[in-house]
């Protein structure tokens, strides 16, 4: 049996991000990332200073604490961190899928493992230059490519802060040409108690210009909904 570290279980809400924006969910969110992105939104499930708020959780404890929130109706769990994917999900994926329930993993594609194929959805956000993530390209290109291989339809969603970032997504787009993509604006404000969404709007205006001056008409432009909603607050 194997554990998982889990920073939080919350919902149900909405999924705020992607192409399943919108759709109600209940987020399990673990405690581990191989990353430390400069503009992360939930650094209190990857830096290891917040590691004895972390529970550590078997797939029954996990999925009874899921089924107490949906009042044990079928949902959309997404698996999200830190990064998921350093942990074992097939056990949890198992027991869900036979009671109905539906998954999705939100991953970095640092990490490959067999168990994404099961999943209902996979979404893979590759980390753009403005993440200042320490990983050599040519290695990253390669585990990218193996992740969208590991799954039967995955999904590419890369934030966007600046003109580097965008040519990076629109690079990755024209790797995997066939594959949908959601670009987002980076919440600049991430670290802040309150957001100014006026210019997380102006963000997403300048990326749209961009998109339609390269007529990039192929790939979803979207704001993160909670934010929008409840700025920076956390278990909404």
């Amino acid at each position: 049996m194997t554990d998982i570290y889990i920073s939080e279980i919350f919902g149900p809400t909405i999924q705020g991000e992607g192409h399943l924006i919108g759709k109600p969910t209940v987020f399990v969110r673990v405690g581990g990332c191989d990353f430390r992105c400069q503009w992360c939104d939930s650094l209190y499930a990857v830096d290891a200073v917040h590691r004895p708020s972390w529970e550590r959780l078997d797939s029954e404890t996990i999925f009874a604490r899921i089924n107490a929130l949906t009042n044990n109706q079928p949902i959309l769990v997404t698996l999200s961190g830190g990064n998921p994917a350093i942990f074992d999900f097939s056990t949890l994926i198992d027991l869900g899928q036979k009671a109905g329930f539906h998954f999705a993993m939100e991953t970095q594609g640092s990490i490959v493992k067999d168990y994404f194929r099961l999943l209902d959805y996979l979404i893979v956000s590759p980390k753009p230059p403005s993440a200042k993530v320490n990983i050599d390209a040519e290695k990253a290109s390669q585990l990218l490519e193996k992740t969208l291989a590991s799954h039967p339809s995955p999904q590419l969603k890369i934030v966007v802060a600046d003109a580097a970032d965008y040519a990076f997504a629109k690079s990755i787009h024209q790797q995997y040409p066939h594959i949908a993509m959601t670009l987002q604006p980076c919440n600049p404000f991430a670290h802040e108690p309150t957001v100014n969404l006026e210019q997380l709007n102006e963000r997403l205006k300048w990326l749209l210009a961009k998109t339609i001056a390269d007529e990039w008409y192929n790939v979803k432009l979207l704001p993160q909904l909670h934010v929008m909603l409840w700025q920076n607050e956390r278990g909404v």
